[in-house]
C-alpha cells in the first residue's frame, strides 16, 4: 500500500484497493498487543522446549511446564483477538480452535493427577483436544507466510502438524521428535523477534478491504 501526506491531516493517507484510509492509534495499539501476545507465547514455548530438551524427566521441570503452557495459551489467545485477517470466517475459526484447545487443556489437567506435560506425552490421544490450540498457531504461521513471505513461518507451517501428528501416531523416533521440537523453538523465537521490529502498517493491512468486506456483509436493506 502507498501513503501520501496531506496538509489537513496529521496521519498519512494510504491508497488501498477500494479507496483511501488512515491508520489510527487504535490500529497501532492492536498491532502492538498482537505482537506482545506472540512474544509471550514464544517466550513460554521456547522456555518450555529448552527445559524439556535439557532435563525433561526432572520433577521440577515437569511442574514448571504447566504454567509455561498456560502463558503460551494466554499469549496466543491475546494475539488471536487482535490479529488482522481479511477473511472474518478464518479469523473466527482460529479463535474457535484456540478455545477448544484451551478447554481441552483445562479438562486434561484436572482429570489426571500427573503433571500436564507427562499426561500429554504418555497419552498422545490428548493431542486430539489440545491440538486445536496448535492448529490456531499454525494458522497464524500460515497467514504470516502468505502475507510476508517469511522463511521461518514457511518452515513452521508444516513442521508443527508434522511433529504433533508424528507423536500422535507414534511414527517418529524420539530423536526426531527432539530435533523437530528444537527447530520449532528456534524458528518461533526468530519469528517473534522479527515481528517485534517489523514496521506496524504492514501488519494492519489494507483497511479499505476490511471496510469493503464489512459493507458486503451488511444487510441489503440499505439498497
Amino acid at each position: 500500500m502507498n501513503a501520501h501526506a496531506t496538509a489537513d491531516r496529521s496521519e498519512p493517507v494510504y491508497q488501498g484497493q477500494f479507496g483511501e484510509f488512515t491508520i489510527t492509534s487504535h490500529d497501532r495499539r492492536e498491532v502492538i498487543i498482537y505482537r506482545a501476545g506472540l512474544m509471550v507465547a514464544a517466550l513460554c514455548f521456547v522456555s518450555g522446549a529448552v527445559l524439556v530438551l535439557w532435563q525433561g524427566n526432572h520433577p521440577l521441570v515437569q511442574s514448571l511446564l504447566t504454567p509455561l503452557y498456560t502463558g503460551f495459551v494466554v499469549g496466543l489467545g491475546v494475539s488471536l483477538l487482535t490479529i488482522h485477517i481479511y477473511m472474518a470466517v478464518l479469523h473466527r475459526m482460529l479463535q474457535v480452535f484456540w478455545l477448544i484447545g484451551a478447554i481441552a487443556a483445562v479438562v486434561i489437567a484436572h482429570a489426571d493427577p500427573q503433571p500436564f506435560a507427562l499426561t500429554v506425552y504418555h497419552q498422545p490421544l490428548t493431542l486430539l483436544g489440545i491440538g486445536f490450540t496448535f492448529a490456531a498457531l499454525t494458522g497464524i504461521f500460515f497467514k504470516e507466510a502468505f502475507c510476508f513471505n517469511r522463511l521461518e513461518t514457511k518452515l513452521l507451517t508444516p513442521l508443527v502438524p508434522l511433529l504433533l501428528l508424528g507423536h500422535l501416531t507414534g511414527l517418529l523416533p524420539l530423536g526426531v521428535e527432539r530435533g523437530l521440537l528444537a527447530a520449532w523453538a528456534v524458528l518461533f523465537a526468530v519469528f517473534a523477534v522479527r515481528k517485534a521490529v517489523q514496521p506496524i502498517p504492514p501488519d494492519i493491512g489494507d483497511k479499505s478491504v476490511f471496510a469493503y468486506l464489512r459493507q458486503q456483509r451488511s444487510p441489503k436493506s440499505a439498497n
